[in-house]
This record gives structure tokens, C-alpha cells and sequence, in this order.
């Protein structure tokens, strides 16, 4: 199990927990309330960003020639992250030992803590430790800061790694509706990924789908974005992995070990196209029920869509984040479509 507690006073700070790869929709930011959204991780587990986050932020005209490369970032952003690298990611209540302090919460939230700096202070000792983030549209969750907590006991932890037979067993995937009928955020993040990570291994190539599902989350967003089939030479993209035939197309939409974040792999000339385990289980082994009585197969064309009346779109900003962060987008057919946020200062992006 690991344990995290304040560097100061070596104070407790959380429950035991177990490492988990980082979710893509960890600082996710969807709609505008109300209310905030779920937590991104499940109770007992952390994660771990490896990447600089949060303030202080620095304008992008102000780096130096090459060190945004250093960085990561492979196209322009208004303004990219000189925060902590390892902050750590916790559910709200695995908790211990820490308070909201009220002189530390700052006036830039809406109906509730934003998280700009941090927010709660170990109860021990009054050193800061973490952020708390609960506003509206926004993840529910503690961050810990890498700064000012540290590890005070590692070890097997409550939740141990599934392999993906037995992930199929017990983890069998997000909806992509919600009950009132609407897209679930999760998928938006997923999908905008996923969308990011295809773009860059085809260089922005029209794609042809043949599964049904697959093509209903992204084939729409997809034809806006490099057009239809036919323009160009076609590839297909299918899906591969745990429990599924050996891909036969050009690319594979295959899951990440939503433990590990190892990807399922596929042998050349075949292109991964990474997709979070729980989007790709249900689009994997989800199946849409026969009309009753009905033995004959339903053409792919006469089988109900996802979500009747919704135009799905994939999250702007993590789309444009996880495009931004691929050597790809430095292709000129790819920096294009990438350019498109440039209204929007780099941070969202319109389908």
C-alpha cells in the first residue's frame, strides 16, 4: 500500500492506496454545471502526473527557441504549465489529516473551490499540502502537492493489478449515455484522445470504419475534420485486443491497462490507436440488442444510433492538449487542423 504524508511533520495524510494510470479526463473541465463532476479516479487508488501543472503559467511568446520541445509541446498554446511535476491525484475522501483552509481559498471560483493554488493545509503542522477542486463543470479532486508531501509508506496496495482477462471479467466499460440521455463526459475525453493519437498515425487521412459503434462516436468529427471517404486512399480503422481476432486494418483502436496504462499490442504494419479500457470495453463487447422476435442480422445502417439526436462531440481541450503534445502536429495537414483553436487561445476547440 502507499501511503502519502506531509514533509514537515511526516503527519498522515491519506488512507492506503494503490497506483493507477493517469485518466486523460483527470482535470477535465465539461459544461458549466451545475454542480461538479464525478471524481476521475475510484476510491483507494492514486495517480501521478508526471508533466508540470498548474500555476505559475508562462506565455508561449516568452520561451526560449527549443524549450518548448524540452517540454513536450510540439505546437503553440497561449500559455503552458511551470507548475510541480508529480502532483498527485486522490479521490476527495481518501483524505486523512488535511483541512480546507478558508484564508487560502481564492475568489476565481464559481459555486465552489477551483483549485488555482493550494486550498488545505495538514491539520498537524498548517504546512499546504494540497488543492481541493469541487466547482462546477470541474473533476472532483485532491491533488497533493509534490512540494510539500512525500511518501511515508510503499507497499502492495488494496487493489491489486488485474490482467486483461480479468479486467474483461470485472470491468466491463462506461455507457456513453448518461441516464437524462446525454453524452457521458467520460466519453468525451476519451473519444478526444483517441481522435488526437489517429489523427497523428494516419496524418490526417480520411479513415474508413466498418464496426458500428466505433464509427458512431467517430466518424462524424472525423468528416469535419479531413473530410470524406473517397477524396483519398482509404484506411480502415478496427478494433483490437484482449479477447478480440488479430486486427486486420490499417489502424487498431486498442485499450490502455487502466492500471499499468500499458498498451495492448499490435504487430506492424498495424498503427495502435490508444483508447482508455472503459470506453474501449463497452465499444468492444457491447452489443446492440436484436429487435424482439427478429432472428435475421441488422444491417449496420438500420441499427439505432448511440445516442438518437445528439451530435457527439469529443472535448476541445483535451483534443487540442493531447495534439499538442504529439510530434505529428508539426505536419502541415495537421497543424491546420490543430490552427483551428487558435480563436480560442489554444485551449478548446470547436468541431
Amino acid at each position: 500500500m502507499t501511503v502519502f504524508g506531509c514533509r514537515s511533520c511526516d503527519a498522515t495524510l491519506t488512507v492506503p492506496l494503490s497506483r493507477v494510470a493517469l485518466p486523460v479526463h483527470a482535470d477535465q473541465k465539461y459544461g458549466n454545471g451545475p454542480g461538479s463532476l464525478a471524481p476521475a479516479l475510484e476510491p483507494g487508488t492514486f495517480a501521478v502526473n508526471p508533466l508540470p501543472s498548474g500555476p505559475p503559467w508562462r506565455r508561449w511568446a516568452e520561451l526560449e527557441a527549443g524549450e518548448a520541445e524540452t517540454l513536450g509541446w510540439y505546437a503553440p498554446r497561449f500559455s503552458i504549465s511551470a507548475g510541480p511535476v508529480d502532483r498527485v491525484l486522490l479521490a476527495p475522501g481518501d483524505v486523512r489529516g488535511a483541512v480546507i483552509d478558508l484564508a487560502r481559498v481564492g475568489d476565481s471560483g464559481c459555486c465552489g473551490l477551483d483549485g488555482g493554488e493550494p486550498n488545505m493545509v495538514c491539520l498537524t503542522c498548517g504546512t499546504p499540502v494540497a488543492i481541493r477542486i469541487d466547482d462546477c463543470g470541474l473533476r472532483q479532486a485532491i491533488w497533493l502537492d509534490p512540494r510539500t508531501t512525500r511518501v511515508i509508506e510503499d507497499g502492495p496496495g488494496p487493489h491489486p493489478v488485474l490482467d486483461w482477462a480479468d479486467l474483461i471479467d470485472q470491468r466491463p466499460g462506461i455507457p456513453p449515455s448518461e441516464p437524462g440521455g446525454g453524452w457521458h463526459p467520460m466519453w468525451a475525453a476519451t473519444a478526444a484522445s483517441a481522435l488526437a493519437h489517429l489523427l497523428a498515425a494516419s496524418g490526417g487521412d480520411p479513415i474508413l470504419i466498418p464496426e458500428h459503434q466505433v464509427a458512431e462516436v467517430f466518424r462524424s468529427t472525423l468528416g469535419r475534420l479531413v473530410g470524406p471517404v473517397g477524396t483519398r486512399p482509404e484506411r480502415t480503422l478496427v478494433l483490437a485486443g484482449p479477447g478480440l481476432p488479430d486486427p486486420d486494418g490499417d489502424f487498431a483502436l486498442i485499450p490502455e491497462h487502466p492500471q499499468t496504462g500499458e498498451p495492448w499490442p499490435v504487430a506492424p504494419p498495424t498503427k495502435p490507436v490508444p483508447l482508455a479500457w472503459d470506453s474501449w470495453r463497452h465499444l468492444a463487447f457491447h452489443q446492440t440488442p436484436k429487435p424482439l422476435g427478429r432472428s435475421a442480422p441488422v444491417p449496420p445502417e438500420a441499427l439505432p444510433a448511440l445516442l438518437p439526436g445528439y451530435r457527439f462531440e469529443p472535448d476541445g481541450h483535451i483534443f487540442l492538449s493531447v495534439l499538442a503534445r504529439l510530434p505529428e502536429v508539426r505536419q502541415p495537414q495537421l497543424r491546420a487542423i490543430y490552427e483551428r483553436g487558435r480563436p480560442y487561445n489554444y485551449t478548446s476547440y470547436v468541431f
